[in-house]
């Protein structure tokens, strides 16, 4: 036997290294997929069981007659559930409060958002503090804050005391939570107020993001500040923009806590939303099926409306 032949061929032994290396790469790859799966496992059931089930039950039981606490048995009605809903005024009530609720807050709640994120976007000391600020409201509870404003807008409450102050006595108090002029207006207010800081950060997370060299560029072109914005802020912000157009969306068409805790959709369903009704007609007048009907078509609704906002919003 040869020398060669017992060291082994040199052609042999790069390859035998290299399957090596490929099988070890396979099984490292393996065991990090096998972790993920382990680690998201959890979260995987999680989600099945408060989100998945429940979705599926409701789907079912918008096809019946089912009740909270009834002696009779629960059947199938088909779409009469939808038929009702179609022909009830409260529902479309609500339907409109919610997108006029939408309308308004989506766009003042981002753009608010953005511009306390420009201003504090500046290296100064005070940011910090003005950040902290801004966000407290949003790790606050909804019903804190609910409460809290019902009392600035009563008839005695603050925001009618420093208007009266303001014009020398001459303001004439509103009940603002109780007219229906003004109700659904003082829910739009608070809740962009209470939700802004929250925007505020993820347009800050963004902004934060963008090359400094960008902003040279711009100030050695000549480019003023509004320009420096159009030109090299915003278009650098689209995917910040677009999850937070989405988001902000959602959360809009979602309306619930204030109107339970501040006006129980009153007066007169004029701060009525989908979701209230829905709460109050499965667990008020405990009509699950008819409840569950309510949240099938807000779904599909919201499904909709996220659908077309994220084509309009895509990247092109």
């Amino acid at each position: 036997m040869t020398t060669a032949s017992r060291l082994g061929s040199p052609a042999t032994k790069p390859a035998a290294k290299t399957a090596a290396i490929e099988r070890k790469t396979d099984d490292e790859r393996r065991h990090e997929n096998s972790v993920g799966w382990g680690m998201l496992l959890p979260a995987c059931l999680l989600l099945l069981l408060f989100i998945g089930i429940p979705v599926l039950i409701a789907f079912g039981l918008a096809f019946t007659n089912a009740r909270t606490i009834s002696p009779n048995p629960t059947r199938l009605i088909g779409f009469s559930n939808f038929t009702r809903l179609f022909s009830d005024p409260t529902f479309w009530f609500a339907l409109r409060n919610v997108a006029v609720f939408a309308l308004v807050v989506v766009p003042v709640q981002a753009g608010l958002g953005l511009f306390l994120a420009v201003l504090i976007n500046k290296q100064v000391r005070s940011s910090v503090f003005f950040r902290t600020i801004y966000f407290l409201p949003v790790i606050t509870s909804m019903v804190v804050v609910s409460l809290l404003w019902m009392f600035i807008y009563q008839n005695d409450g603050m925001l009618n005391q420093v208007l009266g102050k303001i014009t020398f006595g001459h303001w004439q108090a509103v009940d603002w939570l109780n007219n229906p002029r003004t109700a659904m207006a003082a829910i739009i207010v608070m809740s962009i107020w209470q939700a802004v800081g929250q925007h505020m950060l993820i347009w800050l997370s963004g902004l934060q993001t963008i090359p400094g060299e960008l902003y040279e560029a711009a100030e050695l072109d000549g480019c003023s500040t509004w320009q420096q914005f159009k030109n090299v802020t915003w278009p650098c912000l689209r995917s910040t923009r677009n999850m937070i157009l989405i988001t902000i969306t959602i959360a809009a068409l979602s309306l619930f806590t204030q109107i339970n805790v501040m006006t129980q959709g009153g007066p007169r369903d004029t701060t009525t939303t989908v979701v209230f009704e829905a709460v109050r007609s499965g667990f008020q007048q405990q009509e699950m099926g008819y409840a569950s009907a309510i949240t099938l078509v807000f779904f599909l609704i919201i499904m909709l409306i996220t659908g077309i906002q994220r084509r309009l919003i895509r990247d092109r």
